[in-house]
């Protein structure tokens, strides 16, 4: 029995706090009166935090002391109260109704119907939803992300990373799209954890039929001995590697794109695969790139071919590779920067996909997209171009990765 009483309570005039006991208070103000328990969360370092219960012209003492006593067995199990009953309020959803909403909304910017919609719901639908289709998407955590992925596929065949290594990466970047998606829309507190993930993560066997993408930790012994070559494509790789472009936007770059006062390259929507102008931040190795560049020019093109009207064709660029012995793509260089900002630096996620200029759904990009984030792209952008040339780097042998696709 607590030391309050129904009748007593009507009397209480004075403003104050009134223990009734195991942490519950009546609260009496000069015009208001409202219920609070006060608790202690475990451990030697918890803190004591007041939680308010409601109203005491609303809440009733029993019902007090039931809330009071639900609130102690919250915290004795780990339970933040006041995170619980947030996610009462705000209905924050399960992962299935997360990636169906998601999917929903991506539909709408995919130009040509195709198998690849069903696909995008269908593989969540028989490695995910299993495990974690009716969990609250606030609560999905990089381990169990990485769970799923090295879930057995079958009775007869192991871990999906490893037996089905491609579909597996797809689950891993949808998994990821949809918890970004979470973000974005007020349901989660952080992105996916997907660096953590992929730091625990078993090497995959090198697929059949594909060019690996070189490690970003590769890269910058690559650059120095690519500045060492004398062909002319030279200078085309390194600007595709410099600037994560798509090989096709390096080749077709022209000399009014860029101003260099401003140190940008604008590339316009006709030669962009997401149909729309993109804006890529010039690193100083860029700059003193494309200034050697200009004193040998004659014509429009950046990079010509042999004849010089024309672009550099992309067998020319994958022939230097395969001159300097390696059977990456130029394309894949784009997946190695986006796994050295994963791994090895602070940006967010959406600044490096910016910086890919992928395209995102619409409804995503509203909570950021007041900016193209072309200040936070130039930073990024230095750092990747001091990365490339060697500062700091170490070269470690790490799981090649397939190259990002578009």
């Amino acid at each position: 029995m607590g030391t309050l009483s129904a009748t007593g309570i009507r009397a209480i005039k004075t403003p104050g706090r009134y223990h009734d006991g195991g942490g519950l208070m009546l609260v009496v103000g000069k015009n208001s009166r409202s219920w609070i328990v006060r608790i202690k969360e475990p451990g030697p370092a918890g803190r004591r935090r007041d939680i308010g219960l409601g109203s005491a012209a609303l809440v009733t003492l029993a019902e007090a002391r039931g809330a009071a006593v639900m609130v102690r067995r919250q915290v004795l199990a780990g339970i933040d109260p006041v995170v619980e009953r947030r996610r009462a309020l705000e209905q924050i959803p399960t992962f299935r109704i997360a990636a169906t909403k998601l999917h929903g909304e991506l539909k709408a910017s995919w130009k040509k119907d195709g198998k690849h919609h069903d696909q995008w719901l269908s593989t969540l639908e028989t490695h995910v939803f299993p495990s974690l289709g009716d969990r609250l998407i606030d609560g999905i955590t990089g381990g169990d992300i990485r769970d799923v992925l090295l879930k057995s596929v079958d009775d007869k065949r192991g871990a999906l990373w490893l037996e089905l290594p491609e579909t597996a990466r797809r689950v891993r970047q949808r998994i990821g799209a949809v918890l970004d998606w979470a973000r974005a829309n007020g349901f989660r507190e952080t992105e996916a954890p997907l660096r953590s993930v992929n730091r625990t993560l078993p090497r995959q066997p090198k697929s059949d039929g594909h060019f690996a993408a070189m490690a970003f930790s590769e890269v910058p012994d690559f650059m120095k001995r690519l500045r060492e070559r004398d062909a002319s494509s030279r200078w085309a790789v390194e600007a595709a590697i410099l600037t994560a472009t798509r090989s096709g936007e390096i080749r077709g770059a022209r000399w009014v794109e860029f101003d260099f006062e401003a140190g940008t390259w604008t590339i316009p929507a006709n030669r962009m695969k997401a149909g729309k102008v993109h804006v890529v931040p010039l690193s100083a190795s860029m700059l003193a790139l494309l200034k050697k560049a200009k004193k040998v020019a004659t014509g429009d093109y950046v990079f010509p071919g042999q004849n010089l009207r024309k672009p550099m064709s992309n067998m020319t660029m994958t022939k230097l590779l395969r001159d300097m012995g390696v059977t990456d793509t130029v394309h894949g260089f784009r997946s190695a920067f986006r796994d050295w900002v994963a791994e090895e630096t602070t940006f967010p996620a959406e600044v490096a996909e910016a910086a890919l200029a992928h395209a995102v759904p619409d409804k995503v990009v509203a909570a950021y997209k007041r900016t193209d984030f072309l200040a936070k792209r130039r930073q990024l952008m230095a750092e990747w171009a001091s990365y490339c040339e060697g500062a700091k780097a170490k070269v470690v042998r790490l799981p090649r990765r397939p190259a990002v696709k578009g």
